[in-house]
């Protein structure tokens, strides 16, 4: 029997309705790629795998982490920049790349603003502030007075220019207005080392690296960089409630997974309630918590105000300090 013109119109338009919730609802068909853009072992490894695994159980899929570390971060997301917006290649993104090192590569291949579609804020993790327990200052105002005391004779641990653990300290030595020398080390681990053995005096510490010896009395903590105190060391204060000088003091490592610019809305919503869902779980939950590390889910729509915001805080502060790649 021939089709009519009106029959194959209303069989085309249902196709065309029909398609996009289809394609919605057999998303995923096949495994997803989280690209993580640094090294195995790290905190931003660890938060990659945890949330991979919890995901691919939400999804009903296989989402697998695959490391492309290299210039701070930024060969991963240039990577991510450039992959086909169709929701199978994804980023977990730090603000150690997205909102500080664009301001020391500007040759990146990539826009942090334009290139990525934000899924959403995952976690945060704070950094401690340690002193050499050699040194003899229990607390941020006796350092900040012997600081000041001896200018430019007391030294400061890095892992290099751009760092998170290097612009926290370099905006705290701002705010405190004290000068402590940079001594940049290959990495956090020979950093933390250097700290150890007292070849320098200050170092800011990942709260995964620096509780285990915070309690070994290997080094001591004399504040916290996030907004509140950590619930695994409340007896550290903040930095912020330090002293007036240090009034809003923060800098945490946040972290966001991010999509291609261009993703379609269905899947970017598809993988955004896949991500909160994984961030309630009992399992995840102490997970993180052992690492000190804390959900934080934000919005989509949150996404491109929190790293433009970001992104000029730490711009202003890399300008002022003159910071620059060694």
């Amino acid at each position: 029997m021939p089709v009519t013109r009106r029959q194959f119109a209303v069989g085309l338009g249902a196709a065309l309705l029909a398609g996009p919730a289809t394609a919605q609802g057999q998303y995923p068909d096949r495994g997803i790629t989280l690209v993580v853009s640094w090294a195995p072992g790290g905190s931003t490894d660890f938060m990659g795998r945890v949330l991979a695994q919890q995901m691919s159980r939400e999804l009903n899929g296989n989402m697998v982490v695959d490391n492309r570390p290299g210039a701070s971060g930024t060969v991963g997301h240039a990577s991510v920049a450039r992959a086909r917006a169709d929701g199978y290649t994804l980023l977990l993104g730090v603000n150690s790349t997205y909102a500080m090192a664009r301001h020391l590569f500007p040759q990146r291949g990539y826009d942090d603003a334009t290139s990525f579609a934000g899924i959403g804020k995952v976690a945060t993790t704070p950094i401690f502030l340690c002193v050499s327990k050699r040194l003899g200052t229990p607390d941020i105002a006796s350092f900040v007075a012997r600081a000041k005391a001896e200018p430019g004779k007391l030294s400061y641990a890095s892992s290099g220019a751009g760092s998170s653990a290097h612009l926290a300290t370099e905006l705290f030595l701002r705010m405190a207005g004290a000068q402590v020398q940079n001594v940049t080390y290959r990495g956090g681990a020979p950093a933390v080392q250097a700290l150890i053995a007292g070849e320098v005096q200050m170092a800011f510490v990942d709260a995964v690296t620096a509780l285990p010896l915070m309690a070994n009395g290997d080094i001591v903590a004399i504040g916290v960089s996030s907004t509140g105190r950590n619930p695994l060391a409340p007896s550290v204060p903040t930095i912020a409630e330090s002293g007036a000088a240090f009034a809003g003091y923060e800098c945490s490592s946040d972290f966001a997974l991010l999509a291609p610019a261009g993703t379609p809305e269905p899947v970017l919503r598809r993988l955004h309630d896949a991500m909160a869902a994984a961030m309630r779980h009992p399992e995840v939950l102490e997970k993180l918590r052992n690492a000190s590390m804390f959900p934080q889910v934000g919005s989509a729509e949150a996404w491109p105000a929190q790293v433009v915001a970001e992104g000029a805080k730490w711009g202003d502060l890399i300008r002022e300090r003159n910071i620059a790649l060694e």
